[in-house]
């Protein structure tokens, strides 16, 4: 006879398993790319008071991780 997980592990893995999905998805580099630029960004506006080029970083990041993205996404359906 099988035994079943209790309610509490079961709503437990449950939500963990939706906040995976959530967050990371099917692409986990844009997951990893997301929480370095976050980093990053509080770094220069933190540490340095480089708010500035916070503003400009941000932005210049997250288009070049959308990019790679894209080019690994783009090269994996051509080799299939």
């Amino acid at each position: 006879m099988k035994s079943e997980a209790s309610l509490p592990v079961r709503l437990v893995k449950g939500f963990g398993m939706f906040w995976w999905d959530f967050l990371v998805g099917d692409t986990p580099e844009l997951f990893i790319a997301a929480l370095v630029i976050i980093g990053a960004i509080a770094l220069l506006s933190e540490r340095g008071h480089y708010n500035a080029a916070a503003v400009v970083t941000l932005p210049l990041l997250a288009v070049l991780a959308l990019a790679f993205s894209v080019m690994r996404a783009r090269r994996a359906s051509r080799s299939k």
